[in-house]
């Protein structure tokens, strides 16, 4: 077997090495099985959930007094009614 090294991505690296120790292999082995495996592993990734899917249970659970039930409709005025982005005087 020949060697050849390869520059990476700390993020691809940290992956590979999070990998290979949850599974108990070395990192040359689940760097072979990535590269044997034509890209699956950019599908699995795709499979994950998406973040409002995992927070979709939190979603509308803030309740506020005299926040309107539409933020996003009328974000401008909320926020110029707080004084959002004026110049607060120091104490």
């Amino acid at each position: 077997m020949k060697t050849l090294t390869v520059r990476l991505p700390e993020t691809l690296v940290a992956e590979i090495e999070s990998e290979s120790r949850s599974r108990r292999i070395s990192k040359s082995d689940v760097v072979r099985e990535r590269l044997q495996s034509g890209g699956q592993t950019t599908r699995r990734k795709a499979n994950r959930p998406t973040f409002s899917e995992l927070a979709g249970d939190l979603i509308g659970s803030v309740k506020g007094d005299g926040l309107p039930k539409d933020l996003s409709a009328a974000k401008k005025r909320y926020l110029r009614e707080l004084g959002y982005g004026h110049k607060r005087n120091r104490r």
